[in-house]
């Protein structure tokens, strides 16, 4: 797998617009049959309020341009999303900030995926989560893998 040089750093106010367009794009190359246009508002309005006040978030820049983040709760164990651009899927990059939510999180992470995709189910089994059962995502109610890691 070729590694990408990027930067990790942490978020801030001024990268929510770019957070969010990464996040619209990213989504809808997965889903393309999804209108993830249509969800930016609800988006935006969960990031603001349900995201960025309890997460710690930490971006990903090749070259200044922002190609992933990851948002953790370490004090819930939640990591809500890896999110990683399309053009730099297999760089690396979703492992580092998968890395640093580890490293932000020390007691173990909890996730939810989507149990028809199978790409990020693996990359997860790859770095040592396992399935923890099955639920409903609450704003889609598309069945979801739950998941864990947990320090050895």
């Amino acid at each position: 797998m070729p590694i990408t040089a990027h930067n990790l750093r942490p978020y801030t106010a001024a990268d929510e617009a770019a957070a969010i367009e990464l996040w619209r794009c990213t989504w809808q190359h997965h889903y393309p049959h999804l209108d993830f246009g249509k969800r930016v508002d609800w988006w935006r309005e969960r990031w603001r309020n349900e995201v960025v006040p309890v997460a710690r978030i930490v971006l990903a820049e090749n070259g200044g341009v922002l190609v992933g983040f990851v948002t953790v709760d370490p004090v819930t164990l939640y990591l809500d999303q890896i999110v990683v651009a399309p053009e730099s899927w297999g760089s690396g990059i979703a492992e580092a900030l998968l890395v640093e939510a580890k490293r932000l999180s020390p007691k173990g992470l909890d996730l939810m995926v989507n149990k028809d995709n199978v790409r990020a189910i693996r990359f997860y089994e790859k770095h040592g989560f396992a399935y923890a059962g099955e639920g409903k995502n609450q704003g889609s109610g598309i069945t979801v893998n739950k998941m864990n890691w947990r320090p050895v």
